[in-house]
């Protein structure tokens, strides 16, 4: 399968592509190089040292023959460019990584609100515009959010794969109609993702593009067999307060001695999968496309859930290291459940990738490999959900 990989050189992006790369498609990887630039921007970099993309796909031919194209292009920014490369590669599939993948990042200031909107929600725009364009069969993979649901706010009602049959009262009686789950994003960058929802759900009705959504949980980890091949090759480990997620964050801060910071009461319960099942998942999905003229479909691409009190805990149980309970730098719930429906995958094929211990020292011994990386300064959540909240003045300082 000829395949374009959007956002490649990223951290769901990079993995993606050497694992269909590997597994005998022929990727190319379309990326402008913004995350790069953030890391400029922001003044951190990921704990582990990422090579120049050029670099990165010259090892990857030498270790293993497979040759991954690299254009770069920005798609919110480069229309005309990016619908001449669907005619000149004719690609069979699309996956969509190209988006600005931080909440925190998202609620920074007014300039990144705008910068996330402008390029997220024009990025996959133009996807759609010039797939419908160019006339081409592309299958169109996209990688969502479970934050699009929101948190709690259906109790333990599980969440659907998607979409939620409702009744809709009428003179003669009620009807069932079945529907987009109900959105509510968190942030910025998850309200991007509804209205990609809203997008996809038009252009797969107007012009019978074939859309797979999936609504991943946050990612941990950061091997995948490929990007351990080579030092050359290893993928991103964000540990800072805008692009680090929970338990990576957890693992560095261990790893260091810094306490685990938890945000508010740590009673936020959250989906999880590791970067090994969310390749995996990618590449099921591009097995499993959507007909033409069928409505859009949604995979919960999720293998577990935990609470992230309990994650830190688990963590300062295995490393010595204390938990810091910090003021909570965003607008939500103190607590909530969240149950989500995920059989599609599991139908599919996918064995799950659980937490275990071994993954955890996997992820640890990355963590302490490259814990001199680390800046410390970098490391507290900076960006707030509204103004008039505070971190700890203590951890500030550290």
């Amino acid at each position: 399968m000829k395949v374009l990989v959007l956002g490649g050189d990223g951290f769901c992006g990079w993995p993606t592509s050497l694992h269909l790369s590997d597994h005998g498609h022929d990727v190319t990887i379309v990326d402008n190089l913004s995350r790069r630039k953030i890391d400029v921007e922001l003044e951190v970099e990921s704990l582990t040292p990422i090579r120049p993309i050029h670099e990165r796909v010259r090892v990857w031919k030498e270790l293993t023959g497979n040759e991954i194209g690299f254009v770069q292009l920005d798609l919110a920014e480069e229309y005309d460019r990016l619908e001449a490369l669907l005619l000149e590669t004719r690609p069979d599939a699309i996956v969509h990584f190209g988006e600005q993948r931080a909440a925190p990042y998202s609620m920074r200031n007014a300039t990144t609100k705008r910068y996330t909107v402008d390029n997220n929600v024009r990025a996959t725009h133009n996807v759609l515009v010039a797939v419908m364009a160019t006339g081409l069969d592309i299958a169109l993979v996209h990688l969502g959010t479970m934050g699009v649901y929101g948190y709690g706010w259906s109790g333990s009602a599980p969440i659907p794969e998607g979409y939620l049959t409702v009744k809709v009262p009428t003179p003669d009686g009620d009807i069932d109609r079945e529907i987009l789950h109900p959105a509510n994003p968190g942030s910025v960058y998850h309200m991007t993702k509804t209205l990609d929802q809203l997008l996809f759900a038009f252009y797969a009705a107007n012009d019978q593009l074939r859309i797979t959504d999936l609504h991943q949980g946050i990612v941990w980890g950061t091997q995948t067999p490929q990007t351990a091949l080579d030092e050359r090759l290893i993928n991103r480990f964000d540990y800072d307060g805008d692009y680090g997620t929970v338990l990576n964050r957890f693992l560095m801060q261990a790893a260091i001695g810094h306490p685990l910071t938890v945000h508010g009461t740590g009673g936020q319960t959250r989906a999880f999968i590791h970067i090994r099942d969310t390749v995996r998942c990618v590449e099921i999905a591009l097995e499993n496309p959507p007909e033409r003229g069928e409505k859009p479909q949604v995979f919960n691409q999720v293998t577990e859930v935990h609470r992230i009190l309990e994650l830190a805990e688990l963590i300062s149980k295995l490393t010595g290291v204390e938990v810091a309970l910090l003021p909570n730098p965003r607008r939500e719930a103190v607590e909530n459940e969240l149950n989500v429906n995920r059989d599609k995958f599991l139908a599919l094929g996918l064995n799950p990738t659980k937490l275990s211990g071994g993954l955890l020292e996997e992820a640890r011994e990355i963590a302490m490999r490259y814990k001199d990386r680390a800046d410390t300064t970098k490391i507290i959540a900076r960006s707030v959900w509204r103004r008039g909240m505070a971190t700890s003045p203590d951890l500030m300082k550290s």
